[in-house]
């Protein structure tokens, strides 16, 4: 990559998604990004039956012979694998993968791989830890609080103030993230909200789902979220293509943008532990008096409920926002 000055958005482009850019490159992440950061996929088999759950429930609201299954962000393919392992049998389903990264070897056939969620579709569409990798512009309030683009060297993630936001982009700035003082920053998501609602939009009927970092308006960090991983671990964002870079979500923006649309949906904006809690996974303790009658289940049972615990911990997983369009379908009884 050449050494440049380039706002945030065309920098993190790039650096993810160009020809050896993380997410495209067998060298720079042989392992997908399960070798760079852990989600709830990669946390515990729960989350992909939670999902099979939510799948099982959207058929038989749409009372269909086959439902559509698009995962968005599909990395290698781990969360379809679990889901298709976890649904009952004589579901009809067709899946979708929906990724820029080459169809991994050995993936299930019935798996479809595409770059762009299928046009039409009946079904549940799942975004996990998606929009937190769509790259968006960065702003910082200057001197005189004047919110810039912040312009970033591709080699080492330097950073400098670049022209005043205008447009769309100060319109977004000032409807969902307003700025004022010198050094308060932001991640502009219009591109997100774009994203989202053409995702949204690809339903014909069914659910579709966001799951991610996130804050909201009223709530918004004040020097912005943008940060690295590469290896586990949090490092600084520096878009060379040899690390993650990932900032967190204005979902509620993201939502706005469903229904400014055009689409015809119901909205929901919760967080994972009431929305997996819906869906079965809890993590209560089993009871002791099962390690008497049945000390095998008691094993079993308990290291479930430590994954559930995991996946719906207060300061972790279960801080997760979750963002469920209901598309063609009555609202929920």
């Amino acid at each position: 990559m050449t050494d440049e000055w380039r706002g945030w958005r065309e920098a993190a482009q790039a650096a993810l998604y160009g020809d050896e850019g993380f997410y495209r490159s067998p060298v720079r992440s042989p392992e997908g990004p399960a070798g760079h950061f852990r989600t709830s996929v990669h946390a515990s088999p729960l989350f992909a039956t939670a999902v099979a759950r939510l799948l099982t429930g959207i058929a038989r609201e749409l009372d269909t012979g086959t439902v559509a299954l698009v995962d968005v962000g599909a990395g290698r393919g781990e969360l379809l694998t679990g889901v298709l392992d976890a649904l009952p049998e004589g579901l009809d389903v067709a899946p979708y993968a929906v990724e820029v990264a080459a169809r991994p070897p050995d993936l299930d056939p019935r798996i479809e791989w595409c770059a762009e969620p299928p046009a039409g579709v009946t079904g549940l569409l799942f975004a996990n830890e998606w929009l937190d990798n769509v790259p968006v512009e960065v702003a910082e309030a200057d001197a005189e609080g004047v919110p810039r683009y912040v312009r970033v060297r591709t080699s080492d993630g330097a950073e400098r103030l670049g022209s005043t936001v205008t447009g769309a982009d100060a319109a977004w700035l000032e409807r969902w993230w307003p700025l004022s003082a010198p050094g308060e920053r932001a991640e502009i998501g219009r591109p997100r909200d774009a994203a989202w609602a053409g995702a949204v939009g690809s339903l014909t009927a069914g659910l579709a789902v966001a799951v991610d970092y996130t804050h909201v308006r009223g709530a918004r960090p004040p020097f912005g979220t943008l940060t690295g991983f590469r290896g586990g671990r949090e490092v600084r964002p520096v878009p060379d293509g040899s690390c993650d870079l990932t900032a967190h979500v204005a979902l509620d923006a993201c939502a706005a943008a469903v229904a400014e649309a055009g689409i015809d949906a119901s909205t929901e904006l919760t967080d994972q532990r009431a929305a997996l809690r819906r869906l079965g996974v809890g993590g209560d303790r089993p009871p002791l008096s099962l390690a008497t009658t049945d000390p095998a289940g008691y094993v079993r049972a308990l290291a479930a409920a430590g994954e559930a615990a995991e996946l719906t911990a207060r300061g972790g997983l279960g801080d997760f926002g979750w963002l469920l369009h209901r598309v063609g379908l009555p609202e929920p009884g």
